[in-house]
């Protein structure tokens, strides 16, 4: 099962190639800190700065940290259909678990193309499929009628939702049945996300707080709301201030003061200002973590 605190990895690197040492080591981390679930190659991951040959290795370096201890989600989103079925069909190969598929970005195609999409990258691989809908960075939205279509392919089975419309999850309940598989997208909704029914959140801000991230979840799991939204509380600036410049430069800073890798980022990020690093280690030590 699917659930839990997921962590959307970071990629660390080092004089600008895949640092292969720091990753194994970091994912081990968040594994024997409580972590459920790993996500390489996402947004978070820098994977629109990595070529296909270093996307590739970064999930095969994920699975083999992993050693099948907890399940590998990969992404794959692409625009380009083709691109993204070639890629799923590597990360099966590399052994993924499933892959996290986003919404097409940039073309801004139709419900129709949006459904194909989707479906013709399901049906090119035997693992799960995780849709990814963000229309802030995307532009698309995948609607409920499109989601109820896309949830009747048996290996479509979930969604990571980052619209922050907190209505939706009795929505895709109602349409997409039960056991399909509803995790947030933003940690800041992830307690409202769990209340109303959904099982989890893919997290940029568990690649900080593993350990504290992995114990909310927990607790939200076994409906302990009033114990979770004290916790919920303590993590609430770090949710919120790890994107005070684009993502993942404060995570990475965070990540470079508990010397798990080096702050390095790819342009287009850049750097995050000095104000953003002040806020983020105040915001580190609110939520319990020693630096």
């Amino acid at each position: 099962m699917i659930s839990g605190s997921l962590t959307a990895l970071v990629t660390p690197l080092k004089n600008d190639q895949i640092d292969e040492k720091a990753y194994g080591d970091f994912i081990d981390w968040q594994i024997r800190s409580g972590t459920n679930g790993l996500v390489p190659c996402g947004t978070t991951g820098e994977a629109s700065t990595l070529s296909k040959e270093e996307h590739v290795q970064v999930i095969g370096l994920c699975v083999q940290a992993a050693n099948k201890r907890v399940p590998v989600i990969a992404g794959i989103g692409s625009n380009n259909t083709r691109a993204a079925i070639r890629m799923a069909g590597k990360a099966q190969d590399c052994g993924a678990d499933a892959v996290l598929a986003v919404a097409p970005y940039y073309n801004k195609p139709g419900q129709e193309g949006i459904f194909q999409h989707f479906q013709a990258i399901a049906q090119s691989i035997d693992i799960g499929v995780i849709l990814y809908n963000i229309p802030g960075r995307s532009v698309v939205d995948i609607e409920l009628d499109t989601m109820r279509r896309l949830a009747e392919i048996p290996n479509i089975i979930g969604l990571k939702d980052a619209t922050s419309d907190l209505a939706r999850v009795s929505d895709y309940h109602s349409v997409c049945g039960a056991d399909f598989i509803q995790l947030s997208g933003d940690d800041p909704t992830a307690l409202a996300h769990w209340a109303q029914g959904g099982a989890g959140c893919i997290s940029v801000a568990s690649n900080v707080a593993p350990a504290q991230c992995a114990e909310f979840h927990t607790l939200c799991a076994a409906g302990k709301f009033a114990k979770a939204r004290k916790l919920h509380n303590k993590l609430d600036r770090l949710f919120k201030d790890l994107f005070l410049d684009a993502s993942p430069a404060p995570t990475k800073y965070a990540l470079n003061l508990l010397g798990k890798m080096q702050a390095d980022i790819r342009l287009p990020i850049s750097e995050c200002r000095e104000s953003t690093k002040k806020a983020v280690v105040l915001a580190m030590k609110n939520a319990g973590i020693e630096i």
